[in-house]
């Protein structure tokens, strides 16, 4: 599921919700720590110190955003505009320990609109996750998070067959995950579980039908990484995946079997630049044989480079299958490349600014889409327990072929200001 948002938060260092440490894995020879981002650069006069509990540390925040949209039903012409309120309540539980880790996460969002409150929402995510160090460089990780969620109406997947839903999209997720990581010297292991449940609330009449989205996706897979050097190693990958649709309707039943192999090589040359790429082949097989199969190149990647210690530039690129709601059609082929920079005016106050463009070529109807997004963020970090984000944000989305399959066209902008905070 890909959901294009854009969130001031998203851009902010310092005031993002603690994450398990990872494991201990001093001499490894796939740690890629010798730089260090302007995202990760430590800031302890602007980290919140939490509240100590036992062996757990409780970090609250809050944030709210106060958001202009010029275009709130992303349609073509005839836009509405509105003013939109969100308040984001969340609780991270962060263990402390010197071995092992644990940790918890609840977290709420309120959206109202001031105009339109048709569009007013609420969404939730409770989660949980651990490692269990098995000796160096060798651990266990598991997670597992329930999520009610709202479908922007910017989304790919947004809509149905009849064209734009009556009130926003609700579908609850819920997702687990456990790893198995164990390194020898200059070979590292990892094998990957993953699921994910989806279900979507019903619009309440057969013309936007939402059911028929419903599915378990279920991934599984293996890396093997060869360590040429302490800064470079080479891995080959292989996953698989199993999507099983709830529906009883042929037309509706993308269920199907996948894979992707591949090769990459991941590095971090000293004062210069990391990065991670990965070329291979992928494939997507329907049960359905109204369904072709959808298969060829895939590639994902990314790049740091470090101009200087105040600035960070990043280039990423993906080729991916991704699941359809367009009617005849089983899945597209996703491409996508962007590019950002973090710069550090001063130690609490950065500058962030992102540009991607993707373009979607869907299997067996006639409709390509290509999609436009550029935004820019100011984080001004007043303390420890204050943090104020101003953001802009365009989405351009083009949908070209026959006129009954292409999708929306629209172009929306967004400014948000919000303020965040922690304790």
């Amino acid at each position: 599921m890909r959901l294009l948002t854009c969130s001031a938060i998203a851009a902010c260092i310092a005031f993002t919700a603690p994450q398990i440490a990872q494991a201990q894995d001093l001499g490894s020879n796939f740690k890629r720590d010798k730089n260090v981002s302007v995202r990760q650069r430590p800031r302890p006069d602007y980290e919140a110190t939490g509240q100590k509990t036992g062996g757990f540390t409780v970090y609250p925040r809050v944030t709210v955003d106060l958001e202009h949209n010029d275009n709130i039903y992303a349609v073509a012409s005839g836009e509405t505009d509105d003013t939109i309120w969100r308040v984001k309540p969340e609780l991270a539980v962060r263990s402390d320990w010197s071995r092992h880790a644990l940790g918890f996460f609840a977290g709420g969002n309120v959206i109202r609109y001031s105009d339109n409150g048709s569009e007013d929402a609420e969404e939730f995510t409770l989660a949980a996750n651990g490692r269990v160090d098995i000796a160096r460089g060798s651990n266990i990780t598991g997670s597992i998070q329930a999520q009610q969620l709202i479908e922007p109406r910017t989304s790919i997947t947004a809509g149905s067959p009849a064209g734009a839903t009556p009130k926003p999209v609700q579908y609850n997720l819920v997702t687990g995950s456990v790893a198995l990581v164990k390194e020898f010297n200059r070979l590292r292991l990892t094998g990957r579980l993953d699921d994910k449940d989806f279900n979507y609330e019903d619009q309440g009449s057969p013309l936007f039908n939402q059911n028929n989205r419903d599915r378990n996706e279920f991934s599984y897979g293996g890396k093997a990484e060869y360590a040429l050097s302490p800064d470079t190693a080479l891995y080959a990958i292989a996953t698989g995946n199993k999507k099983s649709y709830d529906t009883n309707a042929p037309a509706f039943d993308r269920s199907s079997d996948g894979y992707v192999v591949g090769v990459g090589a991941n590095f971090d040359l000293s004062e210069v630049m990391r990065g991670d790429l990965q070329v291979g082949y992928m494939k997507q097989s329907y049960d359905q044989a109204a369904f072709k199969a959808i298969d060829g190149f895939n590639a994902v990647g990314r790049l740091e480079w470090f101009p200087t210690q105040l600035t960070t530039i990043g280039l990423n690129g993906s080729r991916t299958i991704e699941e359809s709601v367009a009617p005849l059609s089983p899945g597209f082929i996703s491409n996508n490349i962007g590019a950002s920079i973090d710069h550090e005016l001063l130690r609490n106050v950065l500058l962030s600014a992102n540009a991607s463009y993707g373009k979607d070529a869907y299997e067996q109807i006639d409709r390509d889409d290509k999609r436009t997004n550029v935004s820019a963020t100011a984080t001004y970090l007043v303390n420890r327990r204050v943090g104020l984000f101003l953001t802009y944000n365009y989405l351009k989305q083009e949908s070209q072929g026959n006129p009954v399959q292409r999708g929306a066209s629209f172009s929306v902008n967004k400014i948000t200001a919000s303020v965040a905070l922690q304790f």
